[in-house]
């Protein structure tokens, strides 16, 4: 008969995997991205840990999401908004950490099957109710795919495919435009281009 092992005891084979994905200084490959209600897009995206993360969003979408280390940017270049939060304040900062650390208050839960390791992590404190849930391949370690939970509930998954480590990444790639975003968010500018 299982036993439900409490999240803090996470598995030795949960924190390898966890310390193999921390190894992961550099990634690229494509992803497919669900949303919350069925939408369905995709593109490429580029991690550098710590911290900087950038998602290409193919048209018809005009979305880019870039994190340089301390902010992340939602960029609609369509409708020309951009909107932008502190990394620190957003689940996407346990996936880019330095290290993933399964013995900390922020494991929720650890559920290990033969295809599939998932490590759920949250921290009340910042992000509230959101949640991140990473799926692992146990035998080759790797990402397979994130979902973050918001406070509503609401999922987004990104599942990601054509995986390269190790990669060499333009560091442009993870500027921000912080002029562009203080002309379209300073107070009095007009953002309905419509």
């Amino acid at each position: 008969m299982g036993i439900a092992t409490p999240a803090i005891a996470a598995s030795d084979a949960a924190q390898r995997i966890a310390d193999h994905f921390s190894s992961v200084s550099t990634m690229s490959g494509e992803f497919v991205q669900f949303g919350p209600r069925g939408e369905q897009t995709g593109g490429k995206f580029y991690i550098q840990r710590p911290g900087k993360i950038r998602f290409n969003y193919e048209p018809p979408s005009g979305y880019r999401v870039i994190s340089d280390g301390k902010s992340v940017v939602i960029d609609n270049t369509k409708l020309n908004t951009m909107d932008l939060y502190p990394l620190s304040k957003t689940p996407l900062k346990l996936l880019l950490d330095k290290r993933i650390d399964l013995s900390g208050r922020t494991v929720k839960s650890v559920k290990e099957e033969a295809d599939l390791t998932t490590i759920q992590l949250s921290d009340r404190q910042v992000f509230g109710n959101s949640t991140i849930t990473m799926m692992f391949d146990p035998k080759s370690y790797d990402l397979r795919q994130w979902t973050i939970t918001d406070p509503q509930g609401k999922d987004t998954t990104v599942m990601i495919f054509n995986v390269k480590q190790g990669v060499k990444i333009d560091q442009d790639l993870f500027a921000i435009d912080y002029k562009r975003n203080y002309k379209l968010n300073k107070p009095g500018a007009n953002n309905n281009n419509r």
